[in-house]
């Protein structure tokens, strides 16, 4: 079936042909790449800015995790798989610097080459390129990856294959790929797609959970594992990229061990004993007042604020439109008023933390709250203008509460509001929609989430007050994983965390396609063409200030949507770590977040 798509693919490319050579005259080989401009480091770089290229190795790095895993294939919807994996043993063709919005350099590539238009991308691989096992990284190994991701992987691959209109080997060590639409980003979408040996998986079902471990090129190796309870890897003397200019001053440590433990709490009390590396601290009061245990006082635990740059990306309580229960965005607009953030904060982080304003607030590609849109923005959006909800052009901003607990005047606006929806309070207390039926839903989480368990209790005390019977159910972590793959839920935590750069993978969290297809991290059921829209103007813009423009439109259709209730984010991180563990002073644009931890850090000598 492969090879039968493959020659399809390669059928293709004559008919797109003209298409793909009006952009090779303007062709251009280089080392790197970046969304918009030129990368910032030049082909000569000895290191990436945001590394101490002289940090020692060894040592160990143990990390927490909460649940279990049952699979080492971390690229299929089945299963849940070990933590590491994928960033520890495996490698793409290009490595991303994230001390930049988004450009990457060659990894196992040693050269990209694409046109103006992006119309196609070819890749040169390094010769020295090498799997763990000695073998070549092969042309044939980057192609079988690509189709077997696009096609059996998780869905977050589907989009970008589906985008290839042919692909070709055109050397020994090159390949190329020419594209059906235009899309700035694909080009670094596929440099960033791992690649994995094709021999080891001749014969096999590759979309099934499995506990047998993918040969990488990677700089680690997969040690030892104990089902569920953890999973350790060790640094490859002979790893091919330990000399690379991108590799130098990262992947410091000799071992990495993950352990996994039942909930956030039994982790904190393992980082208390020890057991643990470093410990990320969500909860700003518990940051204040549990943090004076032993090892802090004597200062073998250091606590530090490490400020960064993202985009609040948005956390919450997300509604399952596909449920009718929330289908009207009046519905939804009322659970949002009732829901007192402002009461919330205070009680759980002493009022601390800002809440999320929007999906890209505490960025340049948010919106302006309560603004209305304008310029660029405004004309993206007016198309869809009939079918946009209210707010979107208009201006939205998320209802501030009295602080007190009762919040009566949003009460009251919700009460209103869920009238208008068809939802009358009868002289039993009960809520009900014209048919006679309650409202009422279920809000699921998984076991151990002390702090959201505490923040949903006190919402469902607040429902009351609607006549609305809201139920919390705590289930465990891989029943958790099989309902929200399946969207088998009414209401649950909703966490996505969002780049300077976003691209493809916001159809992955907000496409119409995932409002049936399973595995997709659209859970809240999205279906609107303005999403969409936006989404391929940030793909197709031409320079920054229009991917701007396209992503603040999207933030405000996501916003005004109704989607999710947010709740509250850090500007800072909060991490505690075990003293001889050492990170560089220059911190890269993300903060502590993908590709400073463990990726930069070191262990010192006691």
């Amino acid at each position: 079936m492969i090879t039968q798509r493959r020659a399809g693919l390669r059928m293709v490319a004559l008919a797109v042909g003209v298409f793909a050579f009006v952009g090779t005259a303007t062709a251009e080989t280089r080392h790197g790449i970046a969304m918009y401009g030129d990368p910032a480091l030049p082909p000569d770089f000895v290191s990436l800015p945001q590394v101490n290229p002289d940090a020692p190795k060894g040592g160990t790095y143990r990390w927490g995790e909460a649940g279990s895993f049952d699979s080492f294939n971390p690229y299929v919807t089945k299963g849940r798989p070990a933590s590491g994996i994928s960033a520890l043993t495996v490698e793409t063709l290009m490595g991303r610097n994230y001390d930049e919005a988004f450009s990457l350099y060659g990894l196992l590539a040693e050269s990209i080459d694409t046109d103006a238009a992006r119309t196609y991308v070819e890749f040169t691989l390094r010769p020295e390129a090498r799997f763990s096992d000695g073998s070549p990284v092969t042309v044939e190994d980057v192609m079988w990856s690509m189709e077997t991701l696009g096609t059996q992987g998780n869905p977050r691959y589907a989009g970008a294959w589906k985008k290839i209109a042919s692909m070709e080997k055109t050397g020994e060590r090159s390949v190329r790929f020419t594209f059906n639409v235009e899309d700035r980003e694909l080009p670094l979408i596929l440099g960033l797609r791992p690649i994995l040996k094709k021999a080891q998986w001749q014969g096999k079902d590759f979309a099934e959970a499995t506990m047998e471990v993918p040969v990488g090129s990677g700089p680690y190796t997969l040690a030892a594992s104990d089902l569920g309870v953890q999973v350790t890897y060790k640094r490859n003397p002979d790893w091919w990229g330990k000399d690379l200019p991108f590799n130098r001053g990262q992947w410091n440590f000799d071992t990495i061990r993950y352990d996994y433990y039942a909930n956030p709490q039994a982790i904190f009390e393992a980082f208390k004993a020890g057991q643990v590396s470093a410990y990320r601290e969500a909860n700003v009061s518990k940051w204040v007042s549990s943090y004076d245990f032993p090892a802090v006082q004597s200062g073998d635990v250091i606590k530090a604020e490490i400020p960064h740059g993202r985009p609040s990306g948005i956390e919450g309580f997300v509604f399952n439109t596909r449920k009718a229960i929330f289908a009207d965005w009046r519905v939804r607009e009322a659970l949002i008023l009732a829901f007192n953030f402002e009461f919330i904060n205070q009680t759980l982080n002493g009022g601390l933390l800002p809440r999320i304003p929007s999906y890209f607030g505490n960025s340049d590609l948010g919106m302006d709250p309560g603004k209305p849109a304008r310029g660029r923005e405004l004309e993206l959006l007016a198309p869809f203008k009939a079918e946009l909800l209210p707010g979107a052009i208009e201006g939205y901003a998320l209802p501030v509460a009295s602080g007190d607990q009762a919040n009566r005047k949003n009460i009251r606006a919700a009460a209103k509001l869920l009238e208008e929806a068809g939802w009358t309070v009868g002289e039993d207390g009960v809520l009900k929609n014209a048919g006679g039926e309650p409202f009422s839903f279920e809000i699921l989480l998984v076991t151990g989430q002390d702090e959201l368990a505490s923040t949903v209790e006190v919402y469902i005390e607040a429902l009351k007050a609607l006549g609305i019977t809201a139920t919390l159910n705590k289930i465990d972590d891989a029943q958790y994983k099989e309902r929200t793959t399946a969207y088998d839920f009414d209401m649950t935590h909703y966490i996505r965390s969002l780049s300077l750069s976003p691209g493809n993978e916001q159809l992955l969290y907000w496409g119409a396609g995932g409002v049936t297809e399973p595995g997709t991290r659209n859970w809240m059921g999205v279906n609107s063409p303005a999403v969409e829209a936006m989404i391929a103007a940030m793909l197709k813009a031409p320079d920054r200030s229009e991917f701007i423009a396209a992503t603040k439109a999207l933030d405000r259709v996501l916003t005004s949507g109704r989607y999710v209730i947010p709740i509250w984010y850090s500007d800072v991180s909060r991490l505690a770590y075990a003293a001889d563990l050492k990170y560089p002073e220059k911190l890269p644009l993300y903060g502590d977040w993908t590709g400073f931890l463990p990726d930069t850090w070191w262990q010192e000598a006691r």
